[in-house]
């Protein structure tokens, strides 16, 4: 293992004033056996730490940066803006902009607003939906990641798998969670039996879910699935959500539902809508959205909603994304990383699974597909964390749980991404020789 003494040090005095040192659990990296990644600066696809240590990056701020890091068109565009002052609390023309933009991109939104976290989109949307539907019930799915407000944290992914097998959180009373059902994912009859039961068919507000799910590995809902939620939906009058805080503009410039032909109700935003900076947002059908006040009776608000510094960080970063042959560029740089592991893992039979859509993918070692938590599960971590160590060591950054999803920029260099492969192939076949 490397030493990183300033690392260290840091990480130690921020342990006395932060809890676990971190303002973020999954960046402990306590599951992969050491102390957390501690960072100085970083430039296109490369991180720099306190220590002088340089890694190539594989996280992305969990997938936000997809031009890479400290693009110049977006620092230029937010240092001009800066210039006219930070943050108001009143209302700016930027947010239109980007408002504009964003309803212009995703076919099923026609009004939009705008938080600071993709944790305040869920929240707010599910609120919006108990409210326009005037029903209590909300359906979530087993292992998808929705942010940490209380109603969502049952059988959630992300950080939260690794501090229970239940992944709750304690200091949430029951009676919260109790209007929430978490269903199993990608599971037609297992769904259809709640949806048939009288008990809950006319209580269901809506049914959230990441149509690709990312926060228990890259794991995709099936097309059958996407199509049965939408058509079930429709039938109970119960409102249908996508959470693409994580695939919006990242998978292709509509996001997953760009993937699938069926149209969400309500959709949540965050990650590259805000260009790098504390920005997400929800929208949908304008009569939904009319719901909220101040032209409805659904309360929500944020002093720093709309930001202009967050508002155009995501406008540049909207605008660049639409530059032509943007995302068939980040898939040949995907496919330079990946194609040869997988050539390899197939030919020599490894036991690993490489579970991709788009720009991001999840190596799990697990032979097995993935097609819920029950699978992710039962992938190995301990092995995982020896990989993670050994990427470290070498310069690699990967997301340090096995259930995450790795991101490619437009920003990673052929050179990188060949070298991250060689690395890769190098410690599968050590470790399954």
């Amino acid at each position: 293992m490397v030493s990183r003494p300033v690392s260290e040090q840091v990480y130690s005095q921020m342990s006395q004033v932060i809890p676990g040192g971190v303002n973020s659990p999954v960046r402990a990296c306590a599951n992969v056996g050491q102390i957390p990644m501690v960072i100085d600066h970083a430039h296109r696809d490369l991180l720099v730490d306190v220590d002088g240590r340089t890694y190539i990056d594989y996280c992305g701020s969990w997938g936000a940066l997809i031009h890479g890091h400290a693009h110049p068109v977006i620092l230029q565009a937010v240092q001009e803006r800066m210039k006219k002052g930070t943050t108001f609390g009143i209302t700016t023309p930027i947010e239109g902009e980007l408002a504009k933009e964003v309803t212009g991109l995703i076919d099923s939104v026609e009004k939009i607003r705008f938080v600071s976290s993709g944790t305040e989109a869920t929240m707010s949307v599910a609120r919006l939906a108990r409210g326009f539907t005037n029903r209590e019930i909300l359906v979530k799915f087993i292992g998808n990641y929705h942010g940490h407000a209380d109603f969502f944290l049952v059988q959630a992914g992300s950080g939260v798998l690794e501090i229970s097998p239940t992944a709750s959180s304690a200091g949430i009373p029951d009676e919260i969670v109790k209007h929430t059902l978490c269903l199993p994912y990608n599971d037609i009859e297992a769904c259809r039996a709640v949806f048939n039961h009288s008990d809950y068919r006319d209580r269901i507000a809506a049914v959230i879910l990441e149509p690709i799910a990312g926060n228990m590995g890259v794991v995709p809902a099936t097309s059958e699935f996407i199509q049965f939620l939408r058509d079930e939906t429709l039938a109970m009058g119960a409102l249908l959500i996508f959470d693409e805080v994580m695939t919006g503009f990242r998978v292709a410039m509509k996001g997953a539902q760009e993937l699938y032909p069926v149209k969400p109700d309500l959709t949540c935003f965050g990650k590259i809508v805000g260009g790098g900076f504390p920005a997400a947002a929800f929208g949908g059908r304008a009569e939904i959205m009319e719901f909220l006040a101040p032209l409805g009776p659904v309360y929500q608000a944020g002093t720093l909603s709309g930001n202009p510094l967050a508002m155009e960080a995501g406008l540049q970063s909207l605008r660049l994304l639409q530059e032509p042959g943007f995302y068939l560029e980040l898939q040949k740089k995907t496919d330079l990383l990946l194609d040869p592991i997988k050539e390899h893992a197939n030919h020599k039979k490894w036991p690993i699974c490489i579970q991709q859509v788009g720009s991001m993918f999840t190596l799990f070692f697990c032979k097995k597909s993935i097609h819920n938590l029950k699978d992710a599960l039962e992938a190995n971590t301990v092995l995982f964390a020896k990989f993670f160590r050994a990427m470290f060591d070498q310069g690699i950054y990967i997301p340090p749980s096995q259930h995450e999803a790795w991101f490619i920029s437009q920003a990673h260099q052929e050179e990188n991404l060949i070298r991250t492969r060689e690395a890769v192939l190098a410690f599968l076949e050590e470790t399954y020789a």
